[in-house]
């Protein structure tokens, strides 16, 4: 049938009907075929491998929604022992739900969630000691650091509760730094023949943003500011954390293995976007809505955006190569901007992070035991309210049993009374 199709419009030409409309149907396919080719820009590269997860722990953070939601599906499908470090508490009935249904979805049972709160460092701590105090040490083949926040354009700068850190600069950076720092000895620990990776998500605001060498005052403080140079932090932190890695002496005299890894995933339509895009409100969005088919083909899907960070996970070519390496579009990139390896910068940013981490511990730790005192002195207050209620009660029936045995006195006398008389 194409055949004959073919050679009938070599012989005869295209019928009138489009010689006739020869303009508008050239536009149109010139059009159609020009978002073919700009979706096809914008989709990014596809990482396709076969490779086998099975028996690898990979611990977790942002994996229940966007684009972390679709990196652990893909590690799951392929067989890995997924920890899942969620915000939400163990009892949410929405974590429940996601939990079973991955298992379900993969056919894979080793998954777990874990209620770690990264805007909070006793969460962390809580969580990242209990895991390293084990003898032998736990299996921990790979950390992968997707969870995130911003602020909408126009919020207000935000505190974590128990204030004196910024809410960006917490979550997408110091909670990361606070985690890892911990869990380092676990990663030390793994035997010299496993991969074991530090994969951490990046993100390209870090070109425009403030530089770490002066400080941001709560005055000049903005979203992307905020969002940009707490990335930044995290990508100058990853190369330190690998030096630190790279420079412990292991015991049987091998070398490191362990190695940091960037994944930039690009601009995806994923629940942060759309929050940044909506501003968080209705009217935006409705216009959202409205105007989708710009998002959708200017901005990668979640699944498109995994890509690399799976290229970061599973690509075996990295594990031959020294760490620090940044993914972008499935491939090594070098970082658009020199601050990031710059010795000085990274010396003093970790020892701030050390110093605010101890401050900020301590503060949340005398308001905690200022709020346990506060309970107990609640709770004994309580008991004596109620045990001078239960006294109270007691002498009320003490004194209504008596008004009660006066009253039959009296009427026994009464009775008597009234006997003598007839």
């Amino acid at each position: 049938m194409p055949v004959p199709t073919i050679f009938y419009l070599f012989e005869h030409g295209p019928p009138h009907w489009l010689r006739d409309r020869a303009v508008p149907v050239t536009i149109a396919v010139a059009v159609l075929t020009l978002l073919y080719f700009v979706k096809r820009y914008t989709s990014g590269r596809t990482y396709e491998t076969n490779k086998n997860m099975h028996g690898k722990v990979v611990m977790m953070t942002g994996a229940t929604s966007g684009i972390g939601a679709e990196v652990a599906f893909e590690l799951a499908k392929r067989g890995a022992q997924l920890v899942l470090l969620a915000h939400a508490p163990m009892s949410d009935p929405f974590l429940v739900d996601y939990v079973q249904d991955l298992r379900d979805r993969t056919s894979n049972q080793l998954i777990y969630a874990e209620h770690v709160d990264l805007s909070s460092l006793h969460s962390i701590r809580k969580f990242a000691t209990a895991w390293i105090d084990n003898a032998p040490p736990r299996r921990l083949d790979m950390v992968i650091l997707c969870a995130s926040t911003m602020t909408p354009p126009g919020g207000k700068r935000r505190e974590v509760e128990g204030g004196g850190v910024e809410e960006t600069w917490m979550v997408n950076y110091l909670g990361n730094f606070h985690l890892l720092s911990i869990l380092s000895p676990a990663l030390r620990a793994q035997p010299f023949d496993r991969e074991v990776r530090v994969v951490i998500t990046t993100c390209s605001s870090y070109i425009g943003a403030p530089s770490l060498r002066e400080e941001m005052k709560p005055e000049s403080w903005t979203p992307s500011a905020a969002y940009g140079r707490s990335k930044l932090a995290l990508n100058i932190f990853g190369l330190a954390y690998q030096k630190h890695l790279d420079a412990y002496k292991r015991p049987d005299e091998m070398p490191m293995t362990a190695r940091v890894v960037f994944a930039d995933p690009g601009l995806c339509r994923t629940p942060g976007m759309l929050r940044w895009l909506t501003r968080g409100s209705i009217t935006g969005l409705v216009l959202y809505m409205v105007g989708y088919f710009f998002p959708w083909l200017l901005l990668k899907s979640a699944n498109g955006g995994a890509q690399s960070i799976l290229y970061a996970a599973m690509e075996s070519d990295l594990t031959r190569k020294p760490g620090g390496r940044l993914i972008k579009e499935c491939y090594e990139v070098d970082f658009a901007r020199a601050e990031i390896k710059d010795e000085e910068i990274s010396k003093k940013l970790w020892e701030e992070s050390d110093a605010l981490v101890e401050r900020t511990e301590k503060r949340h730790a005398k308001q905690r035991a200022q709020e346990k005192a506060n309970d107990v002195k609640k709770e004994e207050k309580k008991k004596e309210e109620e045990q001078v209620k239960e006294i109270e009660s007691l002498m009320a029936a003490v004194k209504k049993g008596k008004e009660q045995q006066k009253e039959k006195e009296a009427e026994k006398k009464g009775g008597k009374a009234k006997r003598r008389v007839k």
